[in-house]
């Protein structure tokens, strides 16, 4: 798991060595005052015992100047150590981040299947956040705190060997609270971050879909769910930060009481006078390492508490990093598209390896470039299962597809992509301007192409009705569109791709049925050579398609001509049959 986030260090590997330089830089000055103020307290107390006793200004005077010139230094290593570790830390999360969305987009759609997309997002900002903070953690004080310590037992064994079994006693202590503090929280900080995803969902579809919460007066309902969502994630939280406080009050006494021995124990040995006994100007020295040691174990104890926060996170982004492609790119892939003939042999198709019912079975198809073919079927018959294998979206599970009379598992797969265009079941448009939105098709389309493929579309008309035209904004998602309007700026979009196949999954539905006549004109008449796949639920969109598949429950139960079904296919009569009855009535 560490491995694999070190990966994303790069070029910050600098900056992440240099940190840790400086902060054993700063360490190490701040071991050196207290030693060198012994000096200087040893002069006074000379004084103090002796009226007549010469006190050695130069002692004094090189003591002072090595102290603030530690003391400087000190403050050099803490300010270059900081701006390192944030520098290091900040370029961490920035790779990480990009690591992650890079490789989502290589993700197929079965393997974003396996991530909800709050999930997804709480894993790029609050799961990065929090490994951000511990790597900052870990390079800066992670480094300090130990050097700290291991320096400070070593002056307090030069100083008075007596005293370091105190020290030890005392860390000992602490790093078992730590411990059993860590092994307790970190449970509940697992469990927390995934109460976190659950919470970004219910944020995530109520601001996506407030319009249907408000139509349907679910205002109360909604509040409950987000309510229930906060109260999951602060119960866990605060169960978590319960065990964590007993860690703080737990160092605190540790201090204290270290202090108190030392003074005890000291000034009973100056007192009775005890051969070898700790001087006086030596007791300062060693309740200020006491306090560099207790401080360094504080540091990781903090340093601890927050990778155990961060370990859930760590394990989370990790799964997205880990994640491979279900689609394997091909030891020698194709890069040119003959043309616009598709061929299902013998596919099967089923969206996991576990699912006991396929949601194709058996499919043997064949369409020659430029055809026309419609797709009929129920719901969930698996019309877009279908059309989602030509440009691979997902894998067959048995059998082969394959456009151009090559099989889509050997083409290249930007190359496969970009030759089969799909306007999908949702109409999505972006932030941006109509022919920003356009050029997803094309980004170096000229202003005549597009109102050439908005004219395609039939939707040049009512874009030279928006105020700017093409360069009226859409807003977000495209809320200032029709629902109709934003199909056939999909179609439009589809088109400028200039594609040897294009998909229309039910994308005229929301357009009237001369509207969706006069599109079907156009494709016929502009791209003559181009496959057109058409999945509709009114017999009208397709019953002039070259073909008709009939499909019912994953198997192909029909194909002909609209004529030709309507003699021989009992499914295709029924739904004709019913729609025009019931445009008669």
């Amino acid at each position: 798991m560490v491995k694999t986030l070190l990966k994303s260090v790069r070029e910050y590997k600098k900056q992440s060595f240099l940190c840790p330089i400086f902060m054993v830089g700063e360490a190490a000055m701040e071991i050196l005052i207290p030693w060198l103020t012994t000096f200087i307290i040893k002069e006074l107390r000379l004084l103090s015992e002796n009226a007549a006793y010469q006190v050695n200004i130069n002692i004094i005077i090189i003591c002072s100047v090595s102290m603030l010139s530690c003391a400087l230094f000190a403050l050099f290593c803490g300010v270059m150590g900081s701006k390192f570790a944030a520098t290091a830390s900040s370029g961490f999360a920035h790779n990480l981040r990009e690591d992650m969305y890079n490789n989502l987009q290589s993700f197929s759609f079965a393997n974003i299947d396996n991530y909800s997309t709050a999930s997804l997002i709480t894993r790029i900002t609050t799961d990065v956040s929090n490994v951000q903070l511990a790597y900052q953690m870990c390079i800066r004080m992670l480094v300090r705190a130990p050097i700290l310590f291991i320096f400070a037992i070593v002056m307090t064994c030069i100083i008075e060997p007596s005293m370091a079994g105190i020290f030890v006693i005392s860390a000992v202590f602490l790093a078992v609270l730590v411990s059993i503090c860590m092994f307790k929280v970190m449970p509940y900080f697992r469990t927390m971050f995934k109460k976190y995803d659950k919470l970004n969902s219910v944020v995530q579809e109520d601001l996506t879909a407030i319009r249907v919460v408000k139509s349907y007066v679910r205002e109360n309902r909604e509040i409950e769910k987000m309510h229930s969502a906060t109260q999951d994630v602060y119960n866990f939280s605060v169960k978590a930060e319960r065990i964590l406080t007993i860690m703080m009050p737990g160092v605190t006494f540790a201090m204290f009481a270290t202090i108190i021995v030392i003074l005890s124990v000291g000034s009973n040995m100056v007192i009775g006078n005890i051969s070898g006994a700790v001087k006086p100007d030596d007791i300062q020295a060693l309740i200020s390492y006491a306090m560099q040691i207790l401080q360094g174990v504080i540091m990781v104890a903090m340093c601890l508490n927050f990778i155990s926060m961060s370990k859930g996170s760590m394990e989370r982004i990790c799964e997205v990093l880990n994640e491979t492609t279900t689609l394997p790119k091909p030891e020698n892939p194709v890069f040119e598209v003959k043309d616009g003939s598709i061929d299902f042999e013998n596919v099967s198709f089923a969206y996991s390896q576990k699912a006991d019912v396929k949601v194709l079975q058996n499919i043997n198809i064949h369409i020659e470039a430029g055809e026309t073919v419609g797709i009929i079927g129920a719901t969930g018959s698996g019309k877009t299962s279908l059309v989602s294998l030509i440009p691979r979206l997902y894998d067959t599970t048995e059998g082969r597809v394959k456009v151009g009379g090559v099989d889509v598992k050997n083409y290249n797969m930007d190359t496969l992509r970009n030759k089969v265009a799909m306007v999908l079941q949702k109409n999505v448009l972006f932030s941006g301007s109509v022919a920003e939105n356009l050029r997803w098709g094309d980004e170096n389309a000229t202003e005549e192409e597009l109102r050439f493929a908005a004219r395609q579309a039939c939707a040049e008309e009512f874009i030279d009705a928006l105020p700017g035209g093409f360069d009226y904004d859409l807003g977000q998602g495209g809320v200032n569109v029709s629902g109709g309007q934003k199909q056939r700026l999909c179609i439009a979009r589809a088109l400028l791709k200039k594609p040897e196949v294009i998909i229309f999954d039910d994308s005229t539905s929301a357009v009237d049925t001369k509207t969706d006549a006069s599109i079907r004109e156009s494709l016929k008449k502009y791209v003559p050579q181009t496959t057109k796949i058409i999945i509709a639920q009114r017999v009208a969109s397709v019953q002039d398609a070259d073909k008709i598949l009939v499909l019912d429950e994953g198997e192909l139960v029909g194909i002909g001509s609209h004529g030709e079904l309507l003699e021989n296919n009992a499914i295709y009569r029924e739904v004709y049959e019913s729609q025009v009855k019931g445009g008669d009535e």
